[in-house]
């Protein structure tokens, strides 16, 4: 059984950081691609980071220079690290595991639960 496991959020003032985990267990860990999204209420999930499985790493726009994607294949751990944070950072994070299988030729995708992140004074 795939699980995805993801601790870190909480409520924190503008300006403070908070950092987010997500313990995978049941696939190749080291074999996905591993991503961050968020939603908020009203909007639709947007990718807020990746790390690829060779270790490529993006950021959306909007988080760049702020936010930090690092992962443990040792520990089949992703984290971001979240710096800066400002109230419209607030939303369910939820993180990702991704991979289109060379062997099978199908796209695999699982979800974690979600944590939540609240920025307000």
């Amino acid at each position: 059984q795939v699980q995805l496991v993801e601790s870190g959020g909480g409520l924190v003032q503008p300006g403070e950081s908070l950092t987010l985990s997500c313990v995978v267990s049941g696939i190749t860990f080291s074999g996905y691609d591993m991503r961050w999204y968020r939603q908020s209420p009203g909007k639709e999930r947007e990718l807020v980071a990746t790390v690829t499985r060779t270790g490529a790493i993006n950021y959306e726009d909007s988080v760049k220079g702020r936010f930090t994607v690092s992962r443990d294949n040792a520990k089949n751990m992703v984290t971001l690290q979240m710096n800066s944070l400002k109230p419209e950072d607030s939303a369910t994070y939820y993180c990702n595991a991704h991979v289109n299988s060379v062997v099978t030729g199908k796209e695999y995708s699982y979800w974690g639960q979600g944590t939540q992140v609240t920025v307000s004074s």
